[in-house]
């Protein structure tokens, strides 16, 4: 899935490489057709759909006008898939980016990894298990309040209340080759570096 925001060299090509479908949210559109890219679907509310672009695309926008909701969350909804990987929803402007993990929040049910520059992020359902090198850096950043556990991470989180407010995560460590975490509702993104897409992707799909 495209949006309108940063999108890196190969950027676009690495998501292709593990979720072959494009689809575009709004804007998102320009971005693929610039790239020579022609999206299979166009889902938003075409308010960043520039009218030349949006003649190329005639047959293929899937407009909806409602303004309660960004255009990543109508397009993520409306997308039935085991695995999405969303690229240009990070690294631009602040409140578009919070706005997107937002949406990760709010759809527990839809199986997707934003991919940065840096990092991936991914919202965590109620029980995963990655295979990851021990030492690598694996950040927990809640949306809610809530608790968990896990094995296989260097500082220990199961007697600890998260809340974005006063408990957050970050910068926890590895130290086992299999890492396990469960959390008792949705709210909690998970943070690691982009070197390790292949590892999330592996561990969310195992799930579906």
């Amino acid at each position: 899935m495209l949006g309108g925001g940063v999108v890196g060299p190969g950027d676009l090509d690495l998501a292709l490489s593990r979720a072959p479908t494009l689809i575009a949210a709004d804007g998102g559109a320009g971005v693929a057709l610039s790239a020579g890219y022609l999206p299979e679907a166009v889902i938003g509310d075409m308010d960043s759909l520039a009218p030349a672009d949006r003649a190329r695309l005639d047959g293929r926008l899937f407009p909806i006008e409602e303004q309660e909701s960004t255009d990543f969350d109508k397009a993520l909804r409306s997308v039935a898939a085991p695995l999405v990987i969303a690229v240009g929803f990070a690294g631009a402007r602040i409140d578009h980016e919070l706005a997107a993990y937002h949406t990760l929040v709010t759809r527990p049910d839809k199986a997707c990894i934003m991919l940065g520059a840096v990092d991936v992020v991914f919202h965590m359902p109620p029980q995963l298990t990655l295979a990851l090198p021990a030492g690598t850096r694996f950040s927990l950043f809640p949306l809610a309040e809530l608790q968990g556990s896990a094995t296989g991470l260097r500082w220990p989180i199961d007697d600890l209340l998260f809340h974005p407010a006063r408990r957050i995560g970050t910068s926890n460590q590895t130290v086992d080759p299999n890492v396990t975490l469960r959390f008792e509702m949705p709210g909690m993104l998970g943070i690691l570096p982009r070197a390790h897409l292949d590892a999330v992707i592996s561990a969310l799909t195992a799930r579906v």
